[in-house]
Parts: structure tokens; sequence; C-alpha cells
């Protein structure tokens, strides 16, 4: 494990300020507006663990627990789950701030995998991940069985 790296060396944190371009009618975060962050910020916990360009392969799911009001603060936290091959699971957690009164609620969960890539675009190895904690093990533990979920859905759509 050469070029293994632990969960904590490539976490991303990224937050935004929702702003009247970013919302709907009325005054709610745009569901696409939402997903373009969860994108960005899953891209650069790939790119930073395995140091090479990481493209989207999937969005396993996004989750809309609440909703995140004009004005408030956005911060995703993403963090690497488990690597396989080529491929990576990286894990988004969003939290929703409003800076009015300080309240901070957990807003959505992103599943997403990167597979990183070469100057011509074909899959390369990634870098190994070495959970730690309880948490980063159970996210590690969970993430195969996501993965296994993904390739028997696939296999019923091919």
């Amino acid at each position: 494990m050469a070029n293994a790296k632990k969960v904590i060396e490539s976490v991303i944190t990224k937050t935004e300020l929702v702003l009247p371009n970013n919302t709907n009618h009325i005054g709610k975060l745009l569901g696409g507006q939402m997903m373009n962050w969860i994108d960005i910020c899953a891209a650069i916990c790939a790119a930073k663990h395995s140091n090479k360009v990481c493209v989207t392969a999937s969005v396993d799911r996004i989750d809309f627990h609440h909703s995140i009001d004009l004005g408030d603060a956005v911060s995703l936290v993403a963090s690497v789950n488990r690597v396989f091959n080529t491929s990576m699971e990286i894990g988004v957690k969003v939290y929703g701030e409003s800076l009015k009164d300080g309240t901070r609620t957990h807003t959505n969960t992103a599943y997403l995998t990167f597979v990183c890539v070469d100057n011509n675009g074909k899959p390369i190895k990634a870098n190994e991940v070495i959970p730690e904690t309880e948490d980063e093990k159970r996210r590690y533990i969970q993430a195969l069985q996501r993965r296994d979920d993904r390739l028997k859905n696939r296999s019923k759509e091919n």
C-alpha cells in the first residue's frame, strides 16, 4: 500500500451562499444547483486523494432531507469511502446553515463513483484508502455493498 492515503488526507469542505439565482420561485435552493456543488466537491476530493484527474462515473443517489433557503450557507463535506481498482466511492454530506439564527441541519447525502484516468482518458489504478475511525470503517464496509448493488443493477440493464 505504497500509495495509500488516510481518509482524512483528502476530505474536502466547500461552502456556498444561496443567492437569488440559485433558488426556485419560493426561495428554496434548486436541486440541480445542489447536484452541481456536490459533483464539484466530490471531484476535488477524488483528485486530491489520487493526485490524478478523476471523472464522474455514476451518482448512486442524492437524498434531499430538508430544503435550504435563500440567504443560507451550504457546507458540503466530501470524503473517500472506499477505493476499488480504478474507481472510488466518494460520500458527500450537505449541511444548510441559517445565518440569521445559527441553526445547522443535515440536508442531503450523496454517493458518487469516480474513475481515475490518465492524460488520454484511460482508467488507471487509484490510490488505496486507509479508514481509521469507526465511522470511516463503517462507510468503507457499506461502500462495498453499494458497489455490489450497482454492479447487479448494471447487469440487469444489459
